[in-house]
């Protein structure tokens, strides 16, 4: 069977997580990193989204109202990752995250792109990031990829 690469244009759409306390992952979602609410079922989901789009993050209680992160050592979400368009954008968001006192669990830079890690509410992993314009990605002579994890310069990108 031939393989074919999938078509270049697809993305990952959005992202839909399980939570405890549907106004409190509302507070981080919108409050904090600034998402707007495009809809909500009652007390039991929420859609937001950055720009109009009908969503890029759903929350729910459905299954887990009350509950528990999972515990360590099982599968599942290990975090996901929201693209900002440009540095100062992700300065911003640096600055929300700063100002609501939640503290980063890392911050790096990959060479491809520069991110900053933390947690929602619920345990979640988050990713915060931008990507560098490709013609400075590190490549290899022979055109591969060579990305890295180098500490982020947090007052550098604060400064932006």
């Amino acid at each position: 069977m031939e393989r074919t690469p999938i078509d270049p244009g697809v993305r990952i759409g959005h992202v839909h997580l399980k939570v405890a306390d549907l106004d409190r992952a509302l507070s981080f979602y919108r409050d904090v990193l600034g998402f707007e609410v495009t809809q909500r079922f009652g007390s039991q989901a929420v859609f937001l989204s950055a720009g109009g789009y009908h969503h890029h993050i759903g929350l729910n209680t459905w299954e887990s109202k009350g509950g528990g992160p999972p515990p360590p050592g099982c599968t599942g979400l290990f975090h996901h990752a929201i693209l900002y368009p440009t540095r100062a954008a992700l300065a911003d968001a640096l600055r929300r995250v700063t100002a609501a006192g939640i503290s980063l669990d890392g911050a790096a830079d990959h060479g491809v792109s520069e991110a900053l890690y933390l947690r929602d509410p619920d345990g979640n992993g988050v990713e915060l990031y931008w990507d560098k314009p490709p013609g400075s990605w590190p490549r290899a002579r022979d055109g591969s990829l060579q990305m890295f994890t180098k500490p982020l310069d947090l007052d550098a990108l604060a400064r932006e």
